[in-house]
């Protein structure tokens, strides 16, 4: 089809690239079909996906059967494909011939282009979050954002559960769908018979199927009609029910509601929002159908809406601004707006109100700039291994042109060997993320997959070998080709400084990068390990928890409690609202003597049984602990954290009275009993929140246990157990330990730390890899002189020093540039930390001392083999 200036066509440069490599008895049909896929697409998406496909579909015929035959003149012309052929035998025989050097520099480029695949790979699967959900584009999230007393701006995704009807009745021309769903998710105890699995769902309005775009196995995503009805993901399905069909079977919920199963759908994949969706139940059963649940006044829920096609979210955001003014009390009133589904992942992260550029973001960048050094790592060990072989490739390249070569020509045969190299480097790099990645998943909790099937994975791959062996073959290329002839054929070619220049330089930026990926380590590891030893104001040795299921817990507690002293494994027994290891609970409006007016402050606002203090361990700075048998304790009392004491600016607040106009749990007025230790029950890198602590004798949803720290956990568990299924025999025993739950706030620390270790064990494996080669070479080369020196009574001290100096020297300006970067980096990656180290000096000496022992070590070898040879043979080398 010919092109004008009014006509849309396929990209010409992929036709011209089809009509070369296709066979021609296809060709005419091939482009028909692409042609039509491309303006359906066109229809379909759009100009720049029909593009993208048409690009795909290309590189999907890259196959034998469509290929035209290699010797076709046509295709190469007979010379061509005779001098390929050749440059390509070449190109095997010196590498057969040259094996040290061959492994050295497949291993050195199989090593960077593993890391910069495996980066590419969890980059790919971050930029295609939520992608899994069919209206990915029309998807939106209601937030809200609030200005407190003190003119910080808050940014919320929690909304109140009349915002979603509101939504869904005044603004039918902008949303399709408006559905709640519950703020916070839940773990819930499912069972079938006597297989039960405490499992993470959403409870969601009828719509909330579609408008995730759940992939049906059986049933329809109409499946939420009944209030008894759940939806279940295939895994879940099959541990419930294995190979049975489930549909209209009964599940147990909370071993104490049954739940008709009315669909099953593929499970939701890990790069998405909704991941945790086991199963699907409906919101009603959540409020238990209760009239009263939609109000204006409990932010409790997450509202998400389906777009009308072509509506314009920033339209809907200024639409939808004020409309919870009329319905809310106070000044300060909630701005709402939408937030679309493709910047959740990525750029969800407000501060006082404004975006700002996300951890996840800054990662991808971080990681993407490490996959990228580490590549031109492995590229530049080509490079200086390439040009130190320069003296043993001049007689080469001297036949070569005396015999009519172009320089041309050498150049294609050079590079010829760098893609051989990199293709075999490829191949092998394929194989080790293989081996690789499912350590690496687990590192990173993922499911990326190698997409071998995928036609993009391919041309990608394409792109990426060809650019890899150009960064590493060009300059050899150029450089060796550039020899005269008759100084090449003599052996005598001089350059001048400027290739051992350039191979220094290389060598320069190669230990750079690895002197900073190494302070880089030490220093996020030693940050993990700061915030690990924090003290958290209670004892976690011995301290187990246990989550309410079911109505069986009810009323039970004095009992349970008496029945597991008497066993002598425990020590004490306690219950609270929420867990030891979060603030969940966060209430304002408190006031009290001589508090400042301008400021408003939030508290955890915790209800816990009296016995807690003493179960948990934590130490009362003034005053005294709760106790039950004084009537006020329980009927007034408060306990106040430490760092809620600072901030009420309290120094003797024991007898002091908090207040809350509204009143709290039923009362207006505490008198605080005692201040505690700040207990670190958020994130241990940020200051603790200020805590209220209220006794209630009553039955609250988290039982907390104290083993006897002289019976070991493998005698205590059983009697435990044994106790608990006396007094509650279809309640489940799921507990875990509180030093477990708490270890779980350093994943991402230590995900980062993983990975940045591994990377950096690779640059170094590069590295040391080129070090060894250009050692071996500059030992090599110098023979001739090390023979002489040691004829003249040079000790092997003195040859040390000669050898070695010149790389000493490389390793101490690459630290010198090294430093200041890591410096930089690391004090803006720390500065998200409230609670931090600092970055001492002896982090960069260890890293730069522990580089330069390694380096030495690689050279001395060389320089021991070079001075233990017998100097007669050394001056016959040459």
């Amino acid at each position: 089809m010919k092109s004008t200036k009014n006509q849309i066509t396929p990209p010409r440069l992929a036709e011209k690239l089809l009509c070369w490599f296709l066979k021609d008895e296809l060709a005419e049909e091939v482009q028909g079909d692409l042609e039509e896929k491309f303006y359906l697409k066109i229809r379909l998406n759009s100009l720049k996906e029909a593009r993208r496909n048409y690009w795909v579909q290309v590189f999907g015929y890259l196959r034998p059967f469509a290929l035209k035959k290699i010797n076709s003149p046509r295709l190469f012309g007979i010379n061509n494909n005779t001098m390929f052929k050749h440059n390509l035998l070449i190109s095997y025989r010196n590498l057969l011939k040259n094996k040290t050097y061959s492994l050295i520099n497949i291993g050195g480029l199989a090593a960077g282009m593993t890391v910069a695949l495996l980066i590419g790979l969890w980059v790919n699967d971050e930029l295609s979050f939520n992608k899994y959900h069919e209206n990915y584009d029309r998807i939106v999230q209601v937030l809200h954002q609030r200005e407190r007393n003190n003119g910080e701006v808050m940014t919320n995704t929690s909304q109140v559960s009349q915002l979603g009807p509101h939504l869904k009745e005044n603004y039918p021309h902008f949303f399709d769908k408006v559905v709640l769903m519950p703020y916070r998710t839940d773990e819930v105890l499912l069972s079938v018979d006597r297989n039960s699995f405490n499992q993470t769902g959403r409870y969601m309005q009828p719509d909330g199927p579609e408008l995730l775009g759940l992939k049906m196995i059986h049933g329809t995503r109409l499946g939420l009609e009944d209030m008894n009805s759940i939806m279940l993901s295939e895994s879940l399905s099959k541990k419930l029910f294995g190979q049975a069909d489930p549909m209209g079977q009964l599940v147990k919920l909370r071993a104490m509601t049954d739940m008709i199963v009315t669909g099953i759908y593929k499970d939701i994949p890990k790069n998405s929002a909704f991941r945790d969706a086991q199963f699907v139940a409906p919101l009603r059963l959540f409020y238990n159908n209760d009239p009263e649940f939609f109000k204006w006044d409990n932010y409790n829920m997450a509202v998400f809406g389906e777009l009308k096609a072509g509506v314009d979210p920033k339209v809907v955001s200024e639409a939808i601004e004020e409309t919870m003014f009329p319905h809310m009390k106070g000044k300060s009133k909630p701005r709402a707006f939408v937030m679309p589904m493709a910047e959740w992942h990525l750029n969800a992260y407000y501060e006082n109100g404004i975006r700002k550029t996300s951890p996840r973001l800054r990662f991808i960048w971080i990681y993407t700039t490490i996959g990228i050094f580490v590549l031109l790592l492995a590229c530049t060990n080509f490079m200086s291994l390439s040009t130190a072989r320069s003296q043993k490739r001049m007689r080469e390249v001297g036949v070569r042109k005396a015999i009519g070569s172009m320089r041309s020509q050498l150049i294609r045969q050079f590079l010829s060997e760098s893609f051989l190299f990199v293709l075999l480097a490829f191949a092998f790099s394929i194989i080790a993320i293989a081996a690789i990645l499912p350590w690496f998943n687990g590192i990173a909790e993922k499911t990326i997959p190698l997409p071998f099937s995928n036609p993009s994975f391919w041309l990608y791959s394409v792109i990426f070998i060809v650019t890899t062996a150009l960064l590493s073959g060009a300059y050899p290329a150029f450089y060796l080709s550039s020899f005269k002839p008759i100084q090449a054929l003599r052996g005598t070619s001089k350059f001048g400084n400027g290739g051992k220049r350039s191979r220094q330089g290389l060598v320069v930026f190669q230990f750079t990068i690895s002197i900073a990926l190494v302070i880089g380590t030490i220093a996020i590891h030693n940050q993990t390990q700061f915030a690990k030893n924090r003290p958290v104001g209670y004892s976690q040795e011995g301290l187990m928890t246990v989550r309410a299921q079911n109505r069986e817990y009810a009323g039970i507690f004095e009992t349970l409690q008496t029945e597991l002293k008497k066993t002598g494994v425990v020590t004490e027994i306690a219950q609270a609202a929420y867990p030891l290891t979060n603030t969940l609970g966060q209430n304002q409006g408190f006031e009290w003597t001589g508090q400042s007016e301008e400021r408003e402050f939030s508290f955890n606002t915790v209800f816990v049984r009296p016995e807690y203090g003493r179960t948990v361990g934590w130490k009362i700075l003034q005053g005294r602990d709760f106790n039950e048998d004084i009537a006020s304790d329980l009927n007034s009392g408060v306990i106040i954290s430490e760092s809620a004491a600072k901030i009420m600016n309290l120094d003797d607040p024991i007898g002091m009275k908090i207040r809350n106009k509204d009143g709290f749990n039923g009362k207006n007025e505490y008198t605080i009993i005692g201040v505690a230790t700040d207990m670190i029950k958020e994130s241990p890198f940020e200051p603790p929140m200020p805590a209220f602590i209220f006794p209630l004798n009553a039955d609250l949803r988290y039982l907390l246990i104290r083993v006897n720290p002289n019976v070991s956990l493998s005698e205590a568990l059983p009697k435990i157990e044994n106790t608990w299924r006396t007094l509650a025999p279809t309640h489940p025993f799921r507990y875990s330990f509180i030093d477990d739950q708490y270890a779980l706030k350093f994943k991402e620390e230590e995900r980062i730390s993983s990975l940045v270790t591994l990377f950096s064990v690779l640059a170094i494996l590069i590295s040391v890899l080129g070090l060894y080669g250009l050692a071996s070479f500059v030992a090599e080369q110098r023979t001739k002189e090390v023979g002489i020196r040691k004829i003249l009574g040079a000790p092997l001290l003195n040859l040390w020093k000669l050898l070695t100096s010149d790389f000493a020297v490389l390793i101490m300006i690459a630290s010198i540039i090294a430093v200041p970067i890591s410096y930089s980096s690391l004090s803006r990656w720390l500065d998200s930390y409230q609670y931090r180290i600092g970055l001492d000096w002896w982090i960069f000496v260890v890293a730069i001392v522990s580089t330069l022992v390694v380096t030495l070590l690689i050279v001395s070898i060389q320089t021991i083999k070079a001075a233990s040879a017998n100097p007669v043979k050394s001056l016959r080398s040459e």
